[in-house]
């Protein structure tokens, strides 16, 4: 992988959902014309994010050759999810998104342990060194998380109003997950990679 800089890289990462929740806050009581059509301020914020984040994916493949599996299957997600509500001015569809990515991610993760198949250290080895217990250990509570964010995503969007679900989505669902990690960070240095400790003990 080519070496990118931190700030470009978070740039392209982050910048697509920090436009979408600028525009929504900017038009959110309002109504946009779009080739004769009225598009709700949430579902234009939708139009300008979806292919944002298809260019800003795009150039993170072009700078570095490589993309991850969950970014792969995020930008298919929100283009498809995207774009149903676009073309049925609908933002019920795009609010669903998260959780169908929460929960293929779950899925994924709980066929890996199943198969007992290290599928999140094929992806996350290179930048975080784990013995494969650990791997197992953190494969087990990721796929606890991104249960729980599926539900947590789906009571937030149906029972709060659109400011609230677009908050949650641009800073509370982030924070929730370097928050995840941080309380996880026993289990990080318990299981590191060539650490003599056995691991027996519970993080």
């Amino acid at each position: 992988m080519r070496p990118v800089s931190p700030v470009l890289k978070s740039t392209l990462e982050y910048g697509p959902l920090l436009v979408f929740f600028a525009v929504f806050m900017l038009l959110r009581d309002r109504t946009v014309a779009v080739a004769g059509r009225e598009l709700s301020g949430f579902v234009f914020a939708t139009l300008v994010f979806v292919p944002m984040l298809v260019a800003s994916t795009l150039a993170l493949w072009a700078l570095t050759r490589r993309l991850s599996v969950m970014q792969v299957m995020t930008l298919v997600l929100v283009v498809v999810f995207g774009g149903l509500s676009v073309w049925l001015n609908d933002p019920r569809f795009f609010k669903m998104k998260p959780t169908m990515i929460y929960l293929l991610f779950a899925g994924l993760l709980g066929l890996s342990l199943g198969l007992r198949r290290n599928w999140l250290g094929a992806v996350l080895g290179d930048a975080v060194p784990l013995r494969p217990e650990g791997w197992r250990a953190l494969t087990l509570r990721l796929t606890g998380l991104f249960v729980a964010l599926a539900v947590v995503n789906e009571v937030v969007w149906r029972t709060q109003s659109d400011s609230v679900w677009v908050s949650f989505k641009t800073f509370g669902l982030p924070v929730l997950m370097v928050l995840f990690f941080v309380a996880n960070a026993g289990l990080f240095t318990r299981y590191a990679a060539g650490d003599s400790e056995t691991g027996a003990g519970r993080d």
